[in-house]
């Protein structure tokens, strides 16, 4: 267990060396490590509670999510009826079902087979839960009810999260923040981090907002006016303006062409009138579509629709055959600047509600910082003096080691580049109690050897040998309980279990590799005639 060859000597010290070396950047300010190679600018983040910021708890609206699911489902009910060549009438959203009447009798069965084709099973092709996403009843007259079942709109819930996790990550990034925490919480929520950010009202808008963008028709064929009072056709809707005063326009509901089509949208300025615009480009099949959608209505007026609100509603002049276009509307700067970064980032599936904020001060943040601090070092200086008490010099081999130890554990979590939270701190501060632990193991077994009557060196190396077993099964067990808290909880304690599970792999590193390497070089070097512990 002494013996060691130059390259395995040379391998552990290298290994420590690296590790050790990627914290250097957390101890240099951002403008010194920016102007280092990108390889070597990977540092610890401090979390919410060390650094302030914002805390924002968002919710997935289930009534919207319902709502848009029975509106497709009336359109595809429309879509197949009309494709298989069956007259009906009165299909409409009722309650939780789309109803719709068969005229004629002899074409029931057939639309009522073509109906319960969309009713498919849920979890995808592997599904094997036996739900479906619709009930499928039929009634008297040719009456065909079309229920949307309570699985299929959670199943809808979770994957809005989903979709609106990788949205929102998107769109805080574009604020040029430094590592966001974004995670699922619950069935229906989304939490946001955003460390060192102490105004969040921009960061709200943001995420408040559904970004969903249409480009649709005007309709000049009905007065707005004669649409206020109740006369609007069944293919157009009232909308009004985004700008005060809020001018109703009477838009169609048929969309030319969607958002999820755009490629890119910048901030810019208009060439002639130098106001804030944003300027857009569509992909091959948007570009497509919107150029005929030009090309035939030359002389009318269509509308860019933002979230149910009309922002500019000018008139064709001329095809816009080149797949890009602009957006003006009484924009300023950061306005035309917001509304490029949600284009750019795409449409939430679903409304957010904010139903939880905080902001932390980087006052409370400076405060948790020294208290950590203090506690750290009282600790660590607590535990090096023990050491050196108890063991004296083979303590001082302890005490390099846990401090090996430490440092390796700040270059690994700067590797991946985590947030360092408080409980985080609290896990490192554990990790030195476990460190030194495994030394007191070797240690006293040590003793227990030269008790027995063996020679120094062979009781230094039946200590490290005849150790092992127990550290191992110390540290393995308190490796699955970190491995649990992190697979169960969520933010502050994911952190210590990320600290704690990466402190004690690196224990187990330094208390086989680094604390016999120096051990066995000591014996080497001053050939003992007695243990000095």
């Amino acid at each position: 267990m002494l013996y060691f060859t130059r390259w395995k000597a040379a391998a552990i010290v290298l290994t420590a060396l690296i590790v050790c070396l990627f914290a250097v950047p957390n101890f240099f300010p951002d403008a010194t490590v920016k102007a280092w190679p990108k390889w070597a600018q990977r540092h610890m983040v401090l979390g919410l509670d060390l650094q302030g910021g914002s805390h924002i708890l968002l919710e997935v609206d289930t009534k919207a999510v319902r709502k848009d699911m029975l509106e497709t489902l009336r359109d595809d009910v429309r879509r197949v009826l009309r494709d298989a060549r069956v007259g009906y009438t009165g299909l409409a959203v009722r309650g939780n079902t789309v109803e719709v009447r068969i005229r004629d009798a002899a074409s029931f069965d057939n639309a009522k087979t073509k109906l319960n084709e969309l009713s498919v099973p849920l979890g995808g092709v592997l599904g094997g839960s036996g739900q479906r996403s619709l009930n499928v009843s039929s009634g008297d007259d040719g009456l065909v009810r079309l229920e949307v079942t309570e699985p299929a709109v959670n199943d809808r819930v979770r994957q809005s999260v989903d979709q609106s996790i990788q949205i929102i990550e998107r769109r805080v990034n574009e604020l040029g923040t430094v590592e966001p925490l974004i995670q699922r919480q619950g069935a229906d929520r989304i939490l946001v981090q955003v460390p060192g950010l102490q105004d969040p009202t921009r960061l709200k808008e943001l995420l408040g907002k559904t970004a969903k963008l249409d480009f649709r028709m005007v309709d000049t064929n009905t007065s707005v006016e004669a649409a206020l009072q109740g006369r609007a056709p069944a293919e157009s809707e009232v909308l009004y303006s985004a700008t005060a005063p809020k001018t109703p326009y009477l838009i169609e509901k048929r969309v030319l062409v969607s958002g999820g089509e755009l490629t890119d949208a910048q901030p810019g300025f208009d060439q002639r009138t130098s106001e804030p615009i944003v300027s857009f480009r569509f992909n091959t099949s948007g570009s497509r579509k919107f150029a005929q959608a030009t090309q035939e209505n030359v002389g009318k007026p269509f509308a860019v629709v933002l979230d149910n609100e009309v922002i500019t509603a000018p008139v064709i002049r001329e095809p816009i055959l080149g797949g890009s276009g602009q957006i003006s509307g009484s924009f300023t700067v950061q306005s035309a600047n917001d509304l490029a970064i949600l284009l750019r980032a795409g449409a939430l599936p679903a409304p957010l509600t904010i139903i939880e904020e905080r902001t932390v001060g980087p006052g409370l943040g400076a405060d948790s910082i020294a208290k950590g601090q203090l506690s750290s070092y009282v600790g660590a200086g607590m535990v090096i003096l023990f050491m050196l008490i108890t063991y004296g010099l083979f303590g001082l081999f302890a005490n390099i080691a846990v401090a090996i130890n430490v440092a390796m554990i700040f270059g690994v979590l700067s590797l991946l580049n985590a947030t360092l939270t408080l409980p985080g701190i609290a896990g490192i501060v554990l990790t030195v109690g476990i460190a030194v632990d495994s030394n007191v193991l070797i240690y006293e077994r040590i003793r227990e050897e030269v008790r027995a009557g063996r020679t120094p060196i062979n009781a230094i190396d039946a200590g490290f040998s005849r150790a092992l077993a127990t550290i191992l099964d110390s540290n393995i067990t308190t490796f699955i309980a970190a491995a649990v808290l992190f697979y169960i909880g969520t933010g502050p304690v994911r952190g210590f279990a990320v600290t704690l599970g990466i402190g004690i792999i690196t224990t187990v590193f330094t208390a086989f590799t680094v604390t016999r390497l120096i051990v066995a070089t000591w014996v080497r070097w001053r050939r003992p005639q007695r243990v000095p512990i």
